[in-house]
């Protein structure tokens, strides 16, 4: 008699769930453009079967850019991940993603970012990091830690700078002399890695010397955990990796704790304008669990601080080394500042001298080359996230549709090269755009440090580094691209510019995942002195 009534119930179970599985896959996001889903696999067996049309090791952003295009350009596309992550809805127009970064009385400082995303990195930004801070707690971080990040206070900061970016040429002088292929990105990380050292915490990293400090290595140890293909596997799946990862945590907030109490200690004495010295100023009776939180923004900066600088300073060289009339544009513009002495012991001394401050304000054309590098190759996107029954929605040209519970991923690789925004070149480097077409260029078009409150603390560090290393090179070295990337070369032994003035290459550059967006092969150069035009 149980086995009917047991066939019985797992028949109607089955069914059940059957049921809300067809709902789910079929009807809960039905009203979203999308692809064909599949019963069990929702879009999963789509977004495979887009990976493996890309290049070896390509960003995953690139196939949902695909994905995107297959569809026709919706302002949205919504990617059934379940059950291996949360549903996702794609933002792919400025328009939507606009809608996004406005503030609401659920979210008044904009909804949060994705905790799942952050969760998995807690290791690295800490746990109560302003990058996933949510409300009252975010703006209370950003209140603290603005001070240290405005103009003002970083171009107290700007001798540490330059005695950082010094270094930087001085290898780049020896790699010059020896002829050697490099990885430009490393050498670049290792820059970054001493400025934002020297900015945030006042300390010498050493990243660009033989043997760099034991932070510094311990800090690079655990970022490089991050950095496999493993990198969004649950813990369980890989404890040794979890392991060391804590492990090398503890050591970074070890050390991190022990500076932010000397720091307090010293108060007015050991006044100076590093960042973690700012934020101390106004803090009279220091805890233990303001330490840790302070140890987590400094986490957060050191990671965020390092990485997107470095990769647009490889992606900037790449571009002005395939564009000569951007590059000779440069020059000009650094000539006219900076006269006619490219040496750059005379740059810095400029710089530091009467007036100087102001001529990294007034790089125009270097400045359109950074916003135009970081439009074509933005570092990385963002993600959001609302609850069930928030009532969020987005209104788009086929109507306004509910978001609630959905990861909401600003994809900055399809909105920066839409061509409504930016026209036929929306794929090409044309740095003149910002200059002579800026005002007709939507402003939510162009967002590499995202929009409305809760944009980059340290985008206004990451454009003076940019510029500022710009200003030391672009002069001095000509840099060549070997290997993926490089240029072709004519008849006559010299690179064959194609018709949009920017030289053929035979294979295109693209990002690989390292946490965040690198170039695929590191950017791998040779640099040379430069012997004149």
């Amino acid at each position: 008699m149980l086995t009917p009534l047991s066939v019985a119930a797992g028949v109607l179970l089955a069914t059940y769930l059957l049921r809300k599985l067809y709902i789910k896959r079929f009807e809960q996001f039905a009203g979203f453009p999308q692809h064909p889903p599949s019963l069990l696999l929702g879009h999963l067996a789509t977004v495979d079967e887009f990976v493996k049309k890309q290049p070896p090791k390509a960003h995953a952003d690139m196939a949902f850019t695909a994905m995107h295009e297959a569809l026709g350009r919706p302002p949205v596309m919504f990617v059934d991940l379940r059950p291996a992550a949360s549903p996702m809805l794609i933002i792919g127009s400025y328009e939507a993603a606009e809608q996004l970064v406005k503030t609401s009385d659920r979210w008044p400082y904009t909804p949060p970012k994705a905790p799942e995303i952050w969760k998995h990195l807690e290791y690295l930004t800490g746990p109560k990091s302003i990058i996933s801070a949510r409300d009252e707690e975010w703006k209370t971080l950003r209140k603290r830690f603005n001070p240290g990040f405005a103009t003002q206070n970083l171009m107290e900061l700007l001798p540490s700078i330059l005695e950082k970016a010094s270094l930087f040429v001085n290898r780049l002088n020896t790699l010059a002399r020896t002829g050697e292929e490099f990885k430009l990105q490393n050498y670049a990380t290792d820059l970054t890695f001493d400025i934002i050292g020297r900015v945030v915490l006042d300390i010498d990293m050493d990243a660009q010397k033989q043997q760099s400090t034991k932070f510094m290595q311990v800090f690079r140890e655990l970022i490089v955990t991050y950095s496999g293909e493993h990198l969004d596997l649950p813990w369980w799946c890989t404890p040794h990796i979890e392991w060391k990862r804590y492990r090398l945590h503890k050591r970074v907030r070890e050390s991190l704790r022990a500076m932010v109490w000397n720091r307090h200690a010293e108060g007015s004495q050991g006044g100076n304008s590093s960042i973690l010295s700012m934020s101390l100023r106004d803090i009279d009776s220091l805890t233990p669990e303001l330490v840790d939180i302070t140890c987590d923004q400094l986490t957060s900066f050191l990671f965020a601080g390092h990485d997107t600088t470095s990769t647009l300073m490889s992606w900037t060289f790449y571009e002005l080394s395939r564009t000569p009339h951007a590059l000779r544009a440069v020059r000009a513009e650094l000539d006219n500042l900076f006269g006619p002495d490219t040496d750059p012991a005379a740059v810095i001394s400029t710089l530091v001298g009467p007036g100087g401050k102001e001529l990294i304000h007034r790089m125009s054309y270097v400045t359109a080359v950074i916003k135009e590098t970081l439009r074509l190759w933005p570092p990385g996107a963002t993600s959001r996230m609302t609850e069930p029954g928030d009532g969020f929605t987005i209104t788009t040209p086929n109507g306004e549709l509910c978001v609630d519970g959905l990861m909401l991923y600003q994809l900055h690789s399809i909105i920066h090269r839409d061509p409504r925004a930016f026209g036929d070149t929306a794929d090409r480097f044309v740095p003149e755009r910002w200059l002579q077409n800026a005002d007709k260029i939507p402003a939510g078009a162009w967002r590499p440090f995202e929009r409305g409150p809760r944009n980059c603390i340290g985008q206004e560090l990451a454009t003076i580094e940019a510029r500022i290393l710009i200003a030391l090179t672009a002069r001095r070295f000509d840099f060549t691209k070997v290997g993926r990337g490089a240029p072709v070369l004519g008849d006559a032994g010299n690179p064959a510019i194609g018709e949009h003035g920017q030289y053929n290459v035979a294979s295109e550059m693209y990002m690989t995942r390292q946490v965040t967006s690198k170039p695929v092969d590191g950017m791998m150069m040779r640099v040379n002195i430069r012997q004149g035009d």
